[in-house]
């Protein structure tokens, strides 16, 4: 007998794959493109099993990644051994902000180029280097000098939105202050659709506005019923597996193509059990 949970779960499937229906015909989305993993997904169990966690994830179908850049030379081959290209990762933020960090940001730019890696993402701004508008513009100008080394490496440089970025008075907001002063040419956004609904928004408006500054997008579900929220300190079931959850993936994922965006990484911050199964769950509702 379906539990109630699972017939939950079931129906929000259903229904999602109703709506793909809907937008792209009977056989779905039709999403061919490559689909990348962020490693922080399963940051408890690659410790302990580095090689059987990427052959895993690799047997799933993805075939790129987003590590950490301090895990960069650790992983990338083992990376190279199972197919999973690191195009992005996630960079120390003290190379940008300031703080102890056991690289310089020369040396990071470096590691990253030798990986193969085609994006610096800035991953999470602390709450302790968070301000007002006045420091929201300082950092902002961190992010375009930070941009413009990374640019002249041959790479792209981009910022993680979470949610606390649309708090606040419009025009003031700290999404506000990135928007009008990141230099477009220098520092682009990874999207996280997920942080951009919990935050009380449409993903696939601020695709429509954000346009070709999307460099790449996060995809994650959320629940149903989560009020909106600022912050980041959401209940660990909020996170769903891609198609278990409340957004709109075909209509995020043909928003995204039509402005060019060629890379998509699948995120679960939470998990309820084993988090490759989840990534597994994702891959399968993708390319339903």
């Amino acid at each position: 007998m379906i539990s109630l949970i699972n017939r939950r779960q079931w129906l929000a499937r259903a229904a999602a794959l109703s709506s793909a229906s809907r937008l792209f015909g009977s056989d779905g989305p039709k999403f061919k493109g490559p689909l990348g993993v962020e490693l922080y997904t399963v940051r408890n169990v690659i410790d302990g099993d580095t090689e059987g966690v990427l052959r895993r994830i690799s047997e799933i179908g993805y075939t790129e990644a987003e590590p950490s850049r301090a895990a960069l030379d650790k992983l990338a081959p083992l990376l190279a051994k199972y197919n999973l290209k690191p195009v992005s990762c996630h960079m120390e933020q003290e190379l940008v902000v300031g703080g102890d960090a056991k690289v310089t940001l020369a040396q990071a730019i470096d590691s990253a180029k030798a990986a193969g890696v085609e994006m610096m993402i800035f991953p999470y701004l602390a709450p302790a280097k968070r301000g007002g508008v006045d420091a929201m513009r300082k950092f902002a100008d961190q992010m375009n000098e930070t941009g413009a080394k990374v640019t002249a490496a041959g790479m792209k440089f981009g910022y993680h939105n979470h949610a606390f970025e649309f708090g606040g008075k419009p025009g003031e907001r700290p999404i506000d202050v990135f928007v009008e002063r990141f230099d477009p040419k220098l520092v682009g956004f990874q999207l996280d659709v997920f942080w951009v609904s919990v935050a009380g928004n449409d993903p696939v408006e601020w695709i429509g506005r954000l346009k070709q500054r999307v460099i790449s997008v996060h995809l994650k579900d959320k629940a149903l019923g989560l009020p909106v929220m600022f912050a980041e300190n959401v209940a660990k079931q909020t996170f769903k597996e891609v198609g278990n959850g409340s957004l709109n993936f075909p209509a995020i994922i043909r928003a995204a193509k039509s402005i060019g965006v060629k890379h998509f990484f699948v995120e679960q911050d939470q998990t309820p059990g084993d988090p490759v199964a989840s990534l597994a769950q994702s891959y399968q509702f993708l390319r339903s």
